[in-house]
């Protein structure tokens, strides 16, 4: 296992065509890899396709498709890991908002389907409901690179404890949270969401976020997503964070010594007393 992890969180500001969003990709990992060299690099939810106006028809993609053999080649460029942190993908038949990660070798497969779906009204506001469109997914996933645990969620999925405790009871090193937060819930919630979930798993959280101002390429029609994409260590301390809503990137390195002195000094996981449900 490396006591070391550097890593990459991107933030994106994607809209409804998928060829759009790649150029993004490529631009930031040609500008990341400038000065640094990432093992692992997040994006954002909806990366390869954000839905500007609700309602508006998704278009589910599958692996073959001509995007994912660009991604492919750019993992074996840089040498990288590629985790999308989500795009709108059949799997089994059945259309989900899924993470894809892509490995050094190019080869991408889908690994955690969004748990919490959506599903809300703010005053003022028009209703927002995921669930007409994708299905749930099933189950927690924890991904391994280089010896390092990491689990999975997305976005909504932050609010709820206890996919963090399966995760915290299985010592994941690192939570991914890739999210496209709105303004209002964002700078309400967020970063204490985020904070809270990191100190509650004595674990890195890292959150690649959607930023700034959408526009369709289609009806030219605008959303808002939050963006602050951040990176924060066991402690809650936050190590990296992309402080404009607009495109950017933070690069941190996450270290082992850093998880273990927090476990070390506040042992939660001999202090639980109450057992959860295996999934």
């Amino acid at each position: 296992m490396s006591s070391e992890l550097v890593v990459a969180a991107v933030q994106m500001t994607s809209v409804d065509d998928v060829e759009a969003n790649l150029k993004q990709i490529e631009t930031q990992l040609a500008e990341i890899f400038k000065n640094s060299q990432p093992r692992f690099v997040s994006f954002p939810e909806n990366c390869l396709y954000l839905r500007v106006a609700e309602g508006e028809k998704i278009e589910g993609l599958t692996l073959s498709h001509s995007a994912f053999s660009k991604l492919s080649e750019l993992a074996k460029k840089y040498n990288t890991h590629l985790h999308l942190g989500s795009v709108p993908l059949y799997v089994e038949g059945h259309l989900y908002n899924s993470s894809v990660l892509v490995t050094p070798s190019g080869d991408a497969q889908p690994t955690y389907q969004k748990l919490h779906l959506f599903d809300i009204q703010l005053e003022g506001q028009k209703p927002i409901r995921e669930s007409d469109v994708f299905r749930h997914g099933q189950k927690p996933n924890i991904i391994e690179v280089d010896g390092w645990r990491i689990g999975e969620a997305i976005c909504y999925d932050v609010r709820f404890a206890e996919l963090f405790s399966q995760y915290a009871r299985q010592e994941v090193d690192l939570i991914l949270l890739p999210a496209a937060f709105l303004v209002k819930t964002g700078e309400a919630h967020w970063e204490i969401l985020l904070r809270a979930r990191a100190i509650e798993s004595q674990s890195y959280v890292m959150a690649a976020a959607q930023g700034g101002t959408h526009r369709s390429t289609k009806t030219g029609a605008t959303r808002e997503t939050y963006g602050h994409s951040l990176i924060i260590d066991p402690w809650g301390t936050v190590v990296g964070q992309v402080a404009e809503r607009a495109q950017g990137a933070t690069v941190a390195k996450l270290s082992r010594e850093r998880i273990d002195k927090v476990r070390q000094q506040i042992p939660m996981k001999f202090h639980r007393r109450l057992q959860l449900p295996k999934v």
